[in-house]
């Protein structure tokens, strides 16, 4: 993370007034431009996947947990030995927005090619000219993605490229404003917002029919962000979002953690404000989408401040009576009061967050608590940076709290400052901890293959008695 911030210290600075280029260029350079193409390559959050923890930018090894298993972001520094150093502008363009490597193997989607196939010729130039003259190599090789059987045959990725590929450039809408027309480009392709925010179907593909009605992501949850405005975030203004896309937070509703933390820090926090407005303009002119288990107010409207310590002291025991351990009071008492104050109010700067009135707590779901209470928050923005500390999701947290207790403190965060009807199991803790539900995918998959060789068999079996029954009628 020091690294990171380092490279973006010294690089970014002079980003801050250059935008992209423009939807539509007459004719793209083959040269490019790699100042234009670093920025892209910050719109686009390129390092946050390709730089793993302590690493050098770009140079890959980061592990993502992925239903399917775990996956390895590769070296994208102009190293010959370890990287992209050998790849043609047409090498790395197919690789970009057609996921094909230079070897003819196929990518996994979890690089968002499906997304980047959206950008320009120009834009793809720009990105391959930064990547390659302005980016230093690392000769280092990470560790190799080895999915289990039969995800581990790249070739199948052809075919769903063949149901799921765009394949063309974005095509501007001449009804619609330049504006918007910007946000829109930005948002289906530079930022892949629905990468995230959109759910993913039964092929692992996104499901454009409800686009940006928010997805689980195996530990963090992507929320709804159309203009619904009791599911999305139809009641924020346009000045709302592109504050929280700059800052990672927006007092009294909400504040950005996991990868959204990421995506602030090292891409939206660093793009101009013209790009922000146009990315807020188009999210909010989309068709908003409800989820029917919400209520009649969003999640960032639900709950009231309460001092649990009034009911601590003589009244209600520390301990629980079914169990004889620390309530979910206790818990937040013990391990959150301090911070988020006695009665979750928050602190008065912003710093630490309001409990009520939070997205998080009023979500209809208890993924991203939890996940925050294990992970905690860190992000930096401008130097300054917001940190909550993880109680148990790393080894080296200061405070180790089981699932039961997780569940017990996230419970009593949400009766009592946000969505009372949400209810959190040891078992909902564990899943998260272990990064998430698998992908039913990899089962059916392989029960389909072994069927499918079994019907070839029978069929097989099924030639062979018709050809000697007819040869012995010849005889």
């Amino acid at each position: 993370m020091i690294q990171r911030s380092f490279f973006y210290t010294v690089t970014v600075c002079s980003l801050a007034i250059i935008a992209l280029s423009a939807t539509h260029p007459a004719k793209a350079d083959p040269l490019g431009d790699p100042q234009r193409g670093q920025y892209l390559a910050v719109a686009s959050d390129c390092v946050a996947c390709h730089t793993a923890p302590h690493g050098q930018p770009f140079a890959g090894g980061l592990a993502m947990h992925t239903p399917l298993g775990i996956m390895y972001s590769t070296n994208i520094t102009p190293s010959l030995s370890a990287g992209i150093g050998h790849y043609s502008l047409e090498d790395f363009d197919k690789a970009v927005r057609r996921g094909v490597r230079k070897d003819g193997a196929n990518l996994y989607p979890a690089m968002p090619y499906t997304a980047y196939s959206y950008l320009t010729d120009q834009d793809i130039a720009d990105l391959y000219a930064y990547f390659q003259k302005d980016v230093a190599p690392v000769d280092k090789k990470g560790p190799v993605t080895a999915l289990p059987f039969p995800m581990n045959i790249r070739f199948s990725m052809s075919f769903w490229n063949m149901l799921f590929l765009n394949g063309k450039p974005y095509q501007a809408d001449a009804t619609k404003s330049a504006e918007w027309n910007r946000g829109a480009y930005l948002v289906q392709g530079a930022t892949h917002c629905g990468t995230c925010h959109t759910h993913r179907g039964f092929l692992m593909q996104e499901d454009l029919a409800h686009p940006l009605s928010g997805a689980s992501l195996g530990t963090w949850y992507a929320p709804n962000i159309t203009p619904d405005t009791v599911s999305g975030i139809g009641s924020w203004s346009d000045q709302d979002l592109t504050e929280y896309l700059r800052t990672g937070r927006l007092h009294g509703k909400a504040q950005a953690g996991g990868g959204m933390g990421e995506a602030v820090e090292h891409s939206f926090s660093h793009m101009s404000s013209g790009d922000l407005n146009a990315i807020s303009v188009y999210l909010r002119s989309l068709k908003p989408v409800s989820d029917p288990n919400d209520h009649a107010s969003s999640r960032f409207q639900q709950g009231h401040d309460l001092n649990p310590s009034v009911e601590l002291r003589g009244v209600t025991p520390i301990l629980d009576h079914n169990d004889n351990t620390a309530s979910g009071a206790a818990l937040f008492m013990g391990n959150c009061a301090s911070c988020h104050g006695a009665s979750a109010q928050g602190s008065k700067d912003g710093y630490y967050p309001s409990l009520w009135h939070n997205s998080v707590t009023g979500a209809s779901r208890g993924d991203n608590l939890i996940s925050t209470i294990l992970y905690g928050v860190s992000r930096s923005v401008e130097g300054r940076q917001a940190f909550m500390p993880g109680f148990g999701g790393k080894s080296g947290d200061a405070v180790q709290l089981d699932d039961s207790q997780i569940a017990r403190l996230s419970n009593f965060v949400f009766k009592t400052y946000g969505r009372p009807d949400v209810q959190v199991t040891p078992q909902d803790v564990a899943l998260i901890r272990k990064g998430g539900p698998a992908s039913p995918l990899l089962l059916l998959s392989r029960v389909g293959m072994a069927a499918g060789a079994i019907l070839v068999l029978i069929l097989c079996a099924v030639v062979f008695v018709i050809r000697r029954h007819k040869t012995r009628n010849v005889v």
